[in-house]
């Protein structure tokens, strides 16, 4: 019963760990760019457009080069979001050792 206790009191630890990561995720914000800076998109933690910035000099191209350079733009910043979440949910998931615990059980 002993092996048991460690393994409820490390899945309480790693729950207290997530609900921190959750709400570190929630204040994250990225920006994805295209365009040589010319467009930027910021996007926050839950993936939402927060804010995009278009240069003067792209407002002069064409409507087809804009919309594209906005999508790279934000498919740059949704790149950053994932691995920043993957880093900080492996920060609250790591050095998740149960002794005596062997899968499967």
């Amino acid at each position: 019963m002993n092996d048991f206790s460690k393994i409820l009191n490390k899945a309480k630890e790693l729950e207290e760990k997530m609900k921190e990561s959750q709400e570190k995720i929630k204040k994250i914000e990225v920006v994805g760019v295209s365009g040589a800076d010319a467009v930027k998109v910021t996007l926050n933690g839950e993936g939402e457009m927060i804010k995009m910035e278009l240069s003067d000099s792209i407002i002069k191209e064409e409507k087809n080069i804009i919309e594209d350079l906005i999508l790279a733009a934000h498919n740059n910043a949704k790149s950053q979001l994932k691995s920043k979440t993957s880093e900080e949910i492996s920060k609250a998931a790591g050095g998740f050792g149960i002794p005596g615990f062997k899968w499967p059980l």
